[in-house]
């Protein structure tokens, strides 16, 4: 699970950069900066999809570890029971 936070995070640090480039470009206000900020925002898009994608699979994942925990100690209280 942490591989997955690490991956999150250098896809929100590129966006922090990304962002960065966007704010400077708009301030800028050079046409052909301008013109650059639309795949920017683009790639921008795309790494939220990204980490939307990684939080989703971590959700899941740590769904899956809970049931299986409480499946675990179910299962284990049953023994305990004979």
């Amino acid at each position: 699970m942490s591989k997955s936070f690490r991956q999150a995070q250098c896809v929100l640090d590129q966006n922090r950069g990304l962002i960065e480039q966007v704010n400077a470009n708009h301030q800028s206000k050079i046409p052909e900066n301008l013109t650059k900020n639309v795949s920017l925002i683009c790639e921008i898009n795309g790494n939220i999809s990204k980490v939307m994608s990684i939080y989703s699979d971590l959700s899941v994942n740590f769904t899956n570890i809970v049931q299986e925990r409480r499946r675990s100690k179910r299962q284990a209280g049953d023994h305990g029971n004979e």
